[in-house]
């Protein structure tokens, strides 16, 4: 079976190095934050090109400090998508704001800026655009409507890392921009983490204090604050990772090219990168109508697939209170029933890779046959 992403592949190149690491973690006992987790802090807002960077325990605590930092809470709203992973709202939710959805583009699935402004009242208080797939959403217009309407901007940057918009990393094109280190992540830890990029020298001094128990300093409770903290392990994992992610996203795009170029005369939707933009394939994302078929019949060849993601967030249960119904975001819609993500990890060999094409092009090819 070809995986839909291998980590043990990943971790079997690096594991000296990382295993050196976390010895040095154990021998040093800063297991809480500590040196290991200010050097990716470091690292990690230099390679975003942001002044600051600050590391906490999952990209979703990211979001929420983001979020807290800006003064969000019960009664404001904040502008999102709803063709993303539950936790992009599930943060504004946590602060008692309302998620308020708007649409996605038909070509990158990433949030339709030509909806935004009609989705402000005066309550809106921030958006959340989600760089979807490792494809960035279409920050200028968006920027320039919360410039507009003096709102805040947060990028849900989960899962693109290194991604570019129009040269610039995600992260430093909003306010803030919140990335996850989830182990499947381009860059992942070794369990859970998260980091917020900004150049907002007053948010950043908050979100710091919010990751620690709204500590100022030892004892000193200034904020209502949260026990967000990333550990030192993860600080080593995470530096250690980051000096190999350009690489790692270089042969993420070389297997993306060969899954466009082989999968081209196919009735599959591809993925789209917009000029100007660097797509770091986090996933690989083809459309199908026929997307469930596609599914068994890549799975009888020995190719796993995944689903990213079957329900949008504005239809799950849990969310049902925020009163949208079927048809009332309807590409978010389509996404969820066609969308189907191929194996993509830097480690697929071209031999793999070729195998994936010729098994989608033999389902595609049966399918054809059944209509």
């Amino acid at each position: 079976m070809i995986p839909l992403v291998d980590l043990k592949a990943q971790h079997h190149d690096l594991l000296d190095e990382l295993t050196a690491e976390a010895r040095s973690v154990i021998e040093n006992a800063h297991f809480i934050l500590g040196p290991e987790v200010a050097a990716l802090e470091h690292s990690f807002a230099e390679y975003c090109g942001a002044a600051h960077a600050i590391a906490v325990n999952s990209g979703t605590s990211a979001l929420h400090l983001a979020l807290l930092a800006n003064g969000i809470g019960p009664g404001d709203e904040v502008i999102t998508v709803a063709h993303t992973f539950v936790a992009t709202v599930a943060a504004i939710r946590y602060t008692g704001a309302t998620p308020v959805f708007v649409d996605i583009s038909k070509d990158t699935l990433t949030m339709d800026p030509f909806q935004v402004e009609g989705a402000i009242t005066p309550k809106t208080k921030a958006i959340v655009p989600v760089h979807l797939y490792g494809h960035p959403a279409e920050m200028d217009p968006i920027l320039a409507i919360a410039k507009q309407h003096s709102l805040t901007v947060i990028e849900d940057a989960a899962q693109s890392h290194g991604a570019e918009y129009k040269g610039v990393r995600t992260g430093s094109l909003g306010h803030f921009g919140c990335f996850s280190f989830y182990p499947s992540k381009n860059l992942g830890a070794c369990g859970e983490g998260g980091i917020v990029a900004t150049s907002d020298a007053e948010g950043a001094h908050r979100i710091r204090m919010l990751r620690d128990w709204g500590q100022e300093t030892k004892n000193c409770h200034v904020l209502r604050g949260y026990n967000y903290r990333l550990e030192g392990i993860q600080g080593a994992m995470l530096c250690v990772k980051l000096r190999h992610l350009d690489e790692w996203n270089r042969r993420r795009r070389e297997i993306a090219a060969m899954y466009n170029e082989g999968l081209a005369h196919t009735d599959l939707v591809l993925p789209v990168e917009l000029s100007g933009n660097k797509h770091v394939y986090h996933l690989y994302v083809v459309r199908s109508g026929s997307r469930n078929e596609l599914q068994a019949s890549l799975k009888a060849a020995g190719v796993e697939t995944g689903i990213h993601y079957p329900c949008p967030v504005h239809l799950q249960p849990a969310h049902a209170d925020l009163n949208y119904c079927q048809g009332s975001l309807p590409v978010s819609e389509l996404a969820a029933r066609s969308v189907l993500s191929l194996p993509m990890f830097a480690e697929l060999r071209d031999s793999q890779v070729k195998t994936v094409i010729g098994a989608a092009i033999a389902s595609a090819s049966v399918e054809a046959q059944h209509v």
